[in-house]
């Protein structure tokens, strides 16, 4: 059933990632003006911090499998909503609602995996659902993009809404069957703020703020320095595969078992460097040779990142409110991508600066991870 768990969270990150290519172009043709676009892009992004925290919240009162079961079929409807969209504001209400609904599936399964996972497997775990992570982020991409120019955007949005749905089907059948008995705590005892309060609930917010951070730098930085280079954007698209199939290998390479050996705080430690030096280099970095090799570097401290980040919240966290700290973990997630791409438009940073800026703050932000005791 675990593997079917991951399915979910695939087909899950897959529905994000197949947005990337497609919602601009959408929205052009809706006639959305450049800052309507840019608000449709980023609506999703919003509206699923809301629904992340929401899932958190309810996922500790009705269990995982009820909210799981639920935002599984409102993304699916939500995708449907698409082929209505007629003009640039209607898209823009669309967005909102897909991104809020499709929030409450992510924290709904990991929670659900967490607690069905024994606590020296939970390493080995989240770096398996982290494969399904990259796997989604390397084919959702290009599928959409190939099916949008032989199809059209509404096309590939209804594709991924039918999948959706049928795994919603699948779900509710095989999911009930195994459904956690919530164990009747008093959740009073364990409010935001004493989750906040939790020095390892703490780094693992910040490792999922950075982590992202720093995607949304690279997404959009790195078509700009290749296209600098005298490159089209396919070479970009390349680039960022190659970190996908790293980060892969390390998931699913026995190398995953350190991720139980070795506590998380030192290889999220490790990871978030390795992530901070990369940046470094990629940022003064002309061959294009030597940027395939950043990249993968990249992956390696992506793979390691990613796991430790979860397994420390598993650590840090009881079953009684794991699913309210999973809920803020990945509100972390999606605030970061839009901080990080935001952060370096607004102060018009060229590539060398943004890449540069965001490495010594991963490799700040490591240190502090690893010093700081309380």
């Amino acid at each position: 059933m675990h593997f079917f768990i991951y399915i979910i969270i695939f087909i899950s990150f897959f529905d994000l990632f197949s947005q990337l290519p497609i919602m601009s172009p959408f929205a052009e043709s809706l006639g959305a003006t450049p800052f309507i676009t840019g608000l449709v892009v980023g609506m999703y992004s919003l509206s699923n911090t809301f629904g992340n925290i929401i899932s958190g919240f309810l996922t500790d009162r009705k269990g995982p499998y009820y909210i799981l079961i639920t935002g599984l079929f409102a993304t699916s409807f939500s995708l449907f909503l698409y082929q209505f969209a007629s003009e640039q504001f209607g898209l823009l209400l669309i967005r909102f609602i897909h991104g809020l609904v499709a929030g409450l599936i992510v924290p709904a399964a990991f929670t659900y995996s967490a607690n069905r996972t024994s606590h020296e497997k939970r390493g080995k775990g989240v770096a398996l659902s982290g494969a399904f992570v990259g796997l989604a982020a390397i084919v959702g991409p290009a599928t959409s993009g190939i099916l949008a120019s032989k199809k059209n955007e509404v096309f590939v949005l209804g594709m991924t809404g039918s999948i959706m749905l049928a795994l919603s089907i699948l779900s509710l059948v095989l999911l009930r069957k195994v459904a956690i008995e919530r164990k009747e705590q008093d959740v009073s005892h364990h409010s935001v703020h004493s989750i906040f309060q939790k020095s390892g609930v703490i780094k693992s917010f910040a490792g999922a703020f950075f982590l992202m951070f720093s995607q949304g730098v690279l997404a959009y930085m790195l078509p700009l320095k290749v296209v600098h280079l005298g490159f089209d954007t396919k070479t970009s698209g390349f680039l960022l595969s190659t970190f996908g199939f790293v980060a892969i290998l390390v998931f699913i390479l026995p190398i995953n078992r350190i991720f139980d050996r070795v506590k998380p705080i030192y290889t999220l430690t490790f990871g978030m460097s390795i992530m901070g030096v990369s940046m470094l280099l990629l940022g003064h970095t002309d061959s294009l040779n030597l940027l395939y090799i950043w990249m993968g570097l990249y992956g390696i401290g992506f793979a390691f990142l990613f796991p430790s980040i979860n397994t420390l919240l598993i650590d840090s966290t009881e079953q009684s409110y794991r699913g309210k700290a999973y809920g803020y973990f990945y509100a972390f997630f999606s605030i970061g991508v839009v901080v990080g791409s935001s952060i370096t438009g607004f102060l018009e940073l060229d590539a060398t600066s943004g890449f540069t800026m965001t490495g010594i703050i991963l490799l700040i932000v490591s240190i502090l991870t690893i010093t700081w005791r309380k």
